[in-house]
């Protein structure tokens, strides 16, 4: 086997590798590598067996960051909840990994990250000195039952009762990609950002995002008397809803308005040929998220972040530095911190 690099954007294969294969998500797809590039100055970039004049068989998809912040690695991919090596064989999969380990050392990259959900480099001849970088929870939603089994299977106190409740305070949702919408749901974003002691992401990231991926993206805000209350977004690739953002003002929680746009994106979703709804990450010390997340998935999967060459003591110093971060951040007025999200994030993918 030879070793092949490519760029996912502009080469048709990858685009077609990602439509046939069976763990291609909508992180995969060019839609999402194109904001990726678009907004952060990433350069997208996988690797394969197959040669330029055959069809792609396989390929493992990479960001390339380079920072003089953070240092110059290989991500995949930044801002992903996973991304799944595209292998169907261990053999392959091995290859690739190997040659990618001699390379990373060659060109002196600060470290290799993968985000596999389960696939074949779990099987790898014991993940290839790669050790775990960070552990979370996935909940994907199985859509396949019928709407009323579905709706009976959330938690009754916490899920059920709260899209009832919204329902009766006579909420208004909007649905689309119009620049109402996004500056809607943008400013919910803020607000929760800053709740959360966290600079918000990039406004660019959701114009370039609703450019790249068009009707495979849907912002939901719900309104209270014209006021905007809650905010979704949500994107779709082949049979999968995937839950990516959502924020609100806790001044109106008591209306149920997020569980109630979830449902809402939900019955679309299912309407629309989903089978999975897929809600997201979530870090294992993240009490309340977890909670909130498992009152729909009651049994999520584990998902590791795999990383190469070892380097826990730097791990453990940049989390030390996170936590003083936030400290600072929870101070900071709120244009202060948007204008810190524009010029951070693009270091930290």
């Amino acid at each position: 086997m030879k070793f092949y690099q490519i760029d996912p954007t502009t080469d048709s294969r990858w685009a077609e590798l990602v439509e046939r294969h069976s763990n291609s998500s909508i992180f995969h797809t060019v839609g999402w590598l194109k904001t990726l590039q678009r907004t952060y100055g990433y350069t997208p970039v996988a690797f394969t067996t197959s040669p330029p004049t055959e069809e792609l068989k396989n390929g493992i998809v990479f960001c390339h960051i380079n920072s003089w912040l953070t240092g110059n690695r290989l991500v995949s991919l930044p801002f992903s909840d996973h991304c799944e090596p595209l292998c169907d064989s261990i053999e392959d999969i091995n290859f690739l990994i190997e040659q990618l380990q001699t390379a990373s050392v060659k060109r002196k990259w600060k470290y290799l990250e993968l985000r596999p959900v389960q696939s074949n480099f779990g099987l790898a001849e014991n993940h290839m000195a790669f050790l775990p970088r960070e552990k979370y929870f996935l909940h994907r939603l199985d859509l396949r039952p019928h709407i009323n089994a579905l709706f009976k299977s959330l938690d009754a106190d916490s899920v059920q009762r709260r899209i009832q409740r919204a329902r009766r305070a006579d909420l208004v949702e909007k649905c689309g990609r119009s620049d109402d919408l996004l500056r809607d749901f943008y400013a919910l974003f803020v607000i929760t950002r800053r709740r959360h002691r966290l600079p918000p992401i990039p406004y660019d990231w959701f114009t370039n995002l609703i450019q790249c991926q068009g009707e495979a993206l849907e912002i939901r805000v719900a309104y209270k008397d014209n006021v905007r209350v809650a905010a979704i977004l949500t994107l779709k690739s082949k049979d999968v809803v995937y839950y990516k953002y959502g924020c609100s003002d806790t001044r109106f929680n008591k209306f149920g308005a997020i569980p109630w746009l979830l449902w809402r994106a939900i019955e679309s979703g299912k309407l629309n040929g989903a089978n999975v709804f897929d809600m997201g990450r979530t870090q294992e010390d993240n009490a309340g998220l977890l909670a909130f997340k498992n009152h729909w998935v009651r049994q999520p999967e584990q998902l590791v972040y795999w990383k190469f060459p070892d380097s826990s003591a730097v791990d453990s110093f940049d989390r030390w530095k996170l936590k003083m971060a936030k400290r600072i951040f929870s101070y900071m007025p709120g244009r202060l911190l948007t204008i810190t999200g524009r010029l951070i994030y693009r270091h930290i993918g």
